[in-house]
């Protein structure tokens, strides 16, 4: 450890609670147990090389991600796909995607805003002004097009 400090690591110890299904914490129980009854562990660390190692570690947390990600209501239905995506984000897609932030019904929930009803008379919310309000209805028109248009 003081080697390792030497040349500048940094190493920090965090709790997680143990066998709740984390991917890590469920491979390194299975390692220390192999560890213990095997004495020739040393060739389980060097036969997998790092790239698989990071390969399949992205592949598992995309994996779990997704699982995640289908519970709710977003505007990707691919993690994968979003993840090949490049666009720019702005404070206002941040705010589409996430649902945080200058919306009537997420300011009106932390009491930055009086009301959650936006001036078309409905609850304000992402989906609301996304597909629902009258009040961008000729905006949301232009953006079906332009997305058609680009389709063909």
């Amino acid at each position: 450890m003081i080697e390792l400090e030497n040349q500048k690591w940094k190493i920090e110890f965090n709790w997680i609670k143990a066998h709740a299904g984390y991917h890590g914490n469920e491979l390194a129980d299975q390692t220390a147990k192999e560890a213990a009854i095997n004495s020739d562990m040393n060739k389980c660390y060097t036969s997998i090389p790092k790239s698989t190692v990071r390969r399949e570690l992205r592949d598992y947390i995309v994996t779990k991600w997704q699982s995640e990600w289908d519970i709710t209501t977003n505007l990707f239905p691919k993690i994968a796909d979003m993840l090949n995506v490049k666009f720019n984000v702005t404070p206002r897609f941040t705010t589409m995607v996430t649902e945080h932030g200058n919306v009537k019904s997420y300011l009106f929930k932390y009491t930055i805003e009086g009301s959650p009803i936006c001036s078309c008379k409905r609850e304000q919310t992402i989906d609301h002004i996304l597909y629902e309000c009258e009040l961008v209805e000729q905006e949301r028109d232009r953006l079906k097009a332009a997305v058609l248009r680009s389709e063909n």
